[in-house]
């Protein structure tokens, strides 16, 4: 499996539409679903024919609409689909996309007194198409705005991009597996059933599609996976949930750990029975020599099957929160850096001169 880009609006990540200038015809929720839109020709409602996405009235009145995302994880845009299935007469002929960084849950005046920087310029749409457009822009952002001139509807928004999670929240025990705090799948045996980053995702499961599950193994060996972490961590505990898991839970685990990628594996919890449809929880603290900082883990599945949900639980390494933040400050459009340091009570300067003890005060 190669590491790709992640969906950063994504209702699976956590992403939300906050705010949307008319949701008519179909309600603004659907837009970021993770699942592919459905179509039923037949289906009417009190507004008329329903759509699975997001449509507006018809315009009567200059202007456009549009509708403001909170992503479920900050990051760096690459690519934005904007995609109308589906919609055929009542899709937007142009539509263009800003995006801002803001801080917390931002109310929607400050939203829309936002410094918004156009990562899309205004661009031809078609109906019923995946439109896909390439962003050129290093910033990080927390927020887009799509625009459709004058009106109608879209049945999914997909920003796709690099995570670049706030490191502030990384300063104590966290998840360091989970997509939204910088962790990723590195590599994968099998994805026959589903997607192995789905078991980085927030949340419970709520069937085995939304977790990884491999095919049955036909031949001697074992099914596994491998987790970057956010960082160099010191872990406490891995909680394997197996929810949804029934007839086809694997029935033992292993986890080994390395501290770079040129370092062997080393053995962090031996191979061990789990349960199925349920917490597998596994203390990992005592594990290796004392203080071992890992930055990535396997987990191998014995022989095979498939879990909802992997939780490896730990604390960054001090060093490496120290450039997490760094990096993440290095990302920031300049208006949102400055905000940023101001509210620290820092002067104004470059990353390359705040020192490590600065640097890991923005924790919180």
């Amino acid at each position: 499996m190669k590491r790709t880009d992640l969906d950063l609006a994504s209702r699976a990540l956590g992403g939300s539409v906050r705010v949307v200038s008319d949701e008519f015809f179909a309600p603004r929720e659907s837009l970021i679903q993770s699942w592919a839109p459905g179509h039923d020709k037949l289906e009417f409602g009190p507004h008329g024919k329903i759509y699975d996405g997001w449509e507006t009235r018809r315009r009567r009145t200059p202007g456009y609409d549009w509708a403001v995302v909170a992503l479920g994880v900050p990051g760096v845009l690459h690519e934005i689909v904007v995609d109308t299935a589906w919609f055929t007469g009542n899709y937007p002929p142009e539509i263009s996309v800003e995006a801002t960084w803001l801080d917390g849950s931002p109310s929607d005046a400050e939203l829309a007194a936002a410094e918004w920087v156009t990562v899309v310029p205004h661009s031809a749409a078609r109906g019923n198409t995946a439109n896909t457009y390439r962003v050129h822009n290093h910033w990080a952002f927390s927020h887009v705005r799509l625009n459709i001139y004058p009106d109608g509807g879209v049945a999914r928004l997909r920003v796709h991009g690099t995570a670049v999670p706030d490191p502030r929240v990384l300063g104590s025990r966290i998840d360091l597996a989970a997509l939204h705090n910088g962790g990723d799948i590195a590599e994968c045996s099998d994805m026959f059933y589903s997607d192995a980053r789905q078991v980085l995702y927030p949340g419970v499961a709520r069937s085995m599609s939304e977790g990884w599950e491999t095919a049955r193994r036909r031949t001697t060996g074992n099914d596994y996976l491998v987790v970057t972490l956010a960082g160099p961590s010191r872990l406490s505990y891995v909680d394997i949930d197996t929810g949804c898991f029934l007839g086809n839970a694997p029935g033992r685990v292993q986890l080994s750990g390395r501290t770079d990628d040129e370092a062997p594996w080393e053995i962090i919890l031996p191979e061990s029975t789990i349960s199925p449809d349920a917490h597998n929880r596994f203390r990992l603290d005592s594990a290796g020599a004392p203080g071992k900082r890992w930055s990535a883990v396997r987990v191998d599945v014995f022989p095979d099957g498939g879990f909802s949900r992997l939780h490896l639980m730990g604390e960054l390494a001090e060093e490496s929160l120290a450039e997490a933040i760094a990096n993440w400050l290095r990302l920031l459009p300049s208006a949102a850096y400055g905000r940023i340091l101001a509210g620290m009570g820092i002067e104004r300067v470059p990353v390359r001169e705040l020192t490590a003890a600065q640097l890991v005060g923005f924790a919180w």
